[in-house]
């Protein structure tokens, strides 16, 4: 349909068919021919709508009949016209609404996708959050654990130190008493047994208060309470001081193989160092549960030292090997394992600009390789 300021023509106002339709029923009413013609004469007289002339009427009908057939079409001219300009208006406001509905609806979608972004940005957000939380939690948790067992060694060193010096001095004037007594009396056959087995408690006692001795040295080598900033760390002396703890909790039963090379000294955190050791060897003891081998290794080439610590244990599949380092996961009972053994390993390591490589296998064992490069 036209635009509104257009001037319409008679084919805009009436459709062919609509024309031929009313120049029939004009025909038909006055009882006279009626024609639309295109060239004017005489006989013809103008269709004019709003001043525009559209076409000429021509009939046969006396001066004043053809003049009310005249005025009779251009009635029809009127109220077409005026039927033009209502859907004209109908169309221009449905456009309009249609364009103004689509770009309501482009800025709904454009808030949506705004929303939606702003709603991933923030479980992003919460996701680094919840990480960082829990990172938190594990570096609080070790951090205590750490001053706690620092704590117990210096409560120990303290409490058991001194009254071990006694009890070995005592044991060692308590021999040399013995030996007198011996070379002073006439000794029997029963009463040199009794010697002989006096000799070998003090013995067994001497033994016992040695082991107490070493057992405090390992705690202190262990938790390191005199020494808190990075200093030259021997990683043979901490690795067998946390294989000899591992050895004291399951009370020397446990079958542990080393093969230490001589290494160069490195530049770290002993009893950050210690923990890491210690928690990787404590996963390999549950992994054998008593019944398998604990191999450790240790070598230096190439700038790289590397400490390997293999067992061979139950083993683990790939969708456990494929979560080990996430912090508090753990495929043991409740109560067993906190899950975080590997995972403070792991940053332990990384602070010494160090990794950590994990091999395993259902049923073959797992080696964890802990690696420390030179700068």
């Amino acid at each position: 349909m036209s635009n509104l300021e257009d001037d319409p023509s008679l084919d805009d106002l009436l459709a062919p068919s609509h024309r031929a339709r009313l120049v029939q029923l004009l025909s038909t009413l006055s009882g006279a021919d009626v024609e639309l013609v295109e060239d004017p004469d005489e006989s013809v007289s103008p269709l004019e709508f709003n001043l525009d002339t559209l076409g000429w009427l021509k009939t046969t009908l006396p001066k004043e009949r053809h003049r009310a057939a005249i005025q009779l079409f251009e009635l029809f001219l009127l109220y077409a016209g005026k039927y033009r300009l209502a859907a004209n208006l109908h169309l221009d406001v449905t456009e309009a609404s249609y364009v103004e509905l689509q770009q309501r609806n482009a800025a709904l979608q454009a808030s949506e996708a705004r929303y939606k972004k702003l709603s991933e940005q923030l479980q992003q957000q919460v996701e680094e959050q919840v990480k960082v939380i829990e990172k938190a939690q594990q570096q609080l948790y070790e951090s205590a654990r750490l001053r706690a067992v620092g704590q117990l060694a210096a409560g120990v060193a303290h409490e058991v130190n001194t009254p071990l010096g006694y009890i070995g001095s005592n044991l060692a004037v308590a021999g040399d008493y013995l030996d007198e007594i011996e070379a002073k009396l006439s000794l029997d056959d029963d009463l040199a047994i009794v010697f002989e087995d006096f000799r070998a408690l003090l013995g067994e006692s001497r033994s016992g208060a040695q082991r107490i001795a070493g057992i405090v040295l390992d705690l202190r080598t262990f938790s390191n309470i005199d020494q808190a900033e990075f200093t030259s760390c021997d990683l043979n002396a901490l690795l067998t001081t946390a294989c000899h703890l591992l050895q004291a909790e399951h009370h020397q039963t446990l079958s542990i193989k080393s093969h230490l090379s001589e290494l160069p000294e490195l530049e770290g955190h002993p009893a950050k160092l210690s923990q890491a050791f210690y928690n990787v060897l404590d996963n390999a003891a549950k992994a054998i549960d008593g019944e398998g081998v604990i191999n450790v290794e240790s070598r230096f080439r190439d700038g790289v030292w590397e400490i390997n610590i293999e067992d061979n244990g139950c083993g683990m599949p790939e969708e456990v090997m494929a979560r080990v380092f996430e912090p508090f996961f753990t495929t043991r009972s409740v109560g067993a394992g906190t899950g975080l053994g590997l995972s403070v390993a792991r940053d332990i390591l990384t602070a010494h600009r160090g990794s950590v490589l994990l091999r395993s296998h259902p049923g073959q064992g797992t080696c964890v390789t802990l690696c420390f490069r030179l700068d």
